[in-house]
């Protein structure tokens, strides 16, 4: 039991940085500007939901996914922890997503589509991290992961909804700094991948020698 807590609390840290509600805050601000309420949370509702259902196919066929490609555990390990990584980078350039510099911004309900719920939300950095997370574990540990995701696409929702007020309050330069941290974690998360990775790949090659 105090295992699978531990697993629960590092897919929630893992989970809440790649995602980071708190600074997509403005993204989605700029995006549904002169909405009423009731088309925010529409948007909203849709983008988190249909993020949930793309991480969950992920997450429930992953080890057909790996299957059907001939996707190595290693290799998913490696190549997911360099992308990671890039992510963590890019967001502590403060270049976390080219959303926020759309040359005309439109409302359009299509939008909780793309880019909210792909890329921003269920982008590739979280389903490689989803994906990481069941790679070798079991019925439990699935569970987990699509628990927690739940909660995080809900949390989401809950911060697009007050996303006037958490602006007001916070101001940009904090959101700024929450994300330069999320950044780095989520570049600890993608070398630890690789790392373990690597790991993987050479136990791999000394069992098939000796």
């Amino acid at each position: 039991m105090k295992d699978l807590l531990s697993f629960g609390l590092v897919v929630f840290t893992g989970f809440f940085a790649i995602m980071n509600p708190i600074a997509n805050v403005p993204i989605f601000s700029s995006l549904v500007e002169g909405a009423d309420q009731a088309t925010r949370r529409q948007i909203s509702r849709r983008a988190t939901g249909i993020a949930f259902l793309i991480v969950l196919v992920f997450v429930v066929l992953g080890r057909s996914i790996f299957e059907l490609f001939g996707i190595t555990i290693p290799a998913f390990k490696i190549t997911g922890g360099i992308l990671i990584f890039f992510v963590g980078f890019e967001m502590l350039r403060s270049q976390r997503s080219t959303v926020t510099h759309l040359q005309e911004p439109h409302l359009d309900e299509n939008i909780a589509i793309s880019p909210l719920a792909i890329p921003i939300l269920a982008g590739p950095g979280t389903i490689v991290t989803a994906m990481n997370f069941v790679a070798k574990g079991g019925t439990e540990h699935i569970a987990i992961v699509i628990g927690v995701f739940a909660m995080m696409c809900v949390l989401t929702h809950a911060a697009f909804l007050l996303s006037g007020s958490i602006v007001k309050r916070l101001g940009n330069n904090v959101i700024t700094v929450i994300s330069k941290i999320m950044g780095l974690i989520i570049a600890i998360i993608g070398t630890s991948m690789v790392i373990d990775g690597i790991r993987t790949a050479f136990g791999m090659v000394g069992r098939a020698t000796g």
